[in-house]
């Protein structure tokens, strides 16, 4: 079955307003937010090949060496599914956008393996 890379994005802006709100907030959005992920894990479990990888600060590698990025991932996971829209369609309930401050999922086919015939 095609594997999909589902990676989830958060705006700086975003991130830094939420850890401006009161510690209390915080806490009860991430609460009810860890308890939705775990729900939508289950439901989703036949199709998850991988567990959820968050990432943190960011160090971008050029030509020029190396200094402190920024970008909107937040983290990744992958799953199959039979195609695009499929995989995609997982996602349009997830704790990343309709409780966390997230601001997308982008979902992607892995190319990595040989092309299929």
């Amino acid at each position: 079955m095609p594997r999909f890379v589902a990676v989830y994005t958060m705006k700086p802006a975003d991130i830094a307003a939420f850890r401006a709100r009161p510690k209390s907030e915080q806490e009860a959005i991430d609460n009810a937010g860890l308890k939705a992920w775990g729900e939508w894990r289950k439901r989703n479990a036949a199709a998850i090949v991988s567990t959820d990888i968050m990432v943190g600060k960011t160090k971008r590698v050029t030509k020029s060496g190396i200094a402190d990025a920024r970008n909107h991932i937040a983290g990744f996971l992958i799953v199959e599914a039979a195609d695009i829209a499929a995989a995609a369609s997982l996602f349009q309930d997830h704790p990343h956008i309709t409780v966390f401050p997230g601001d997308g999922i982008d979902v992607m086919p892995d190319v990595t393996g040989p092309p299929e015939d």
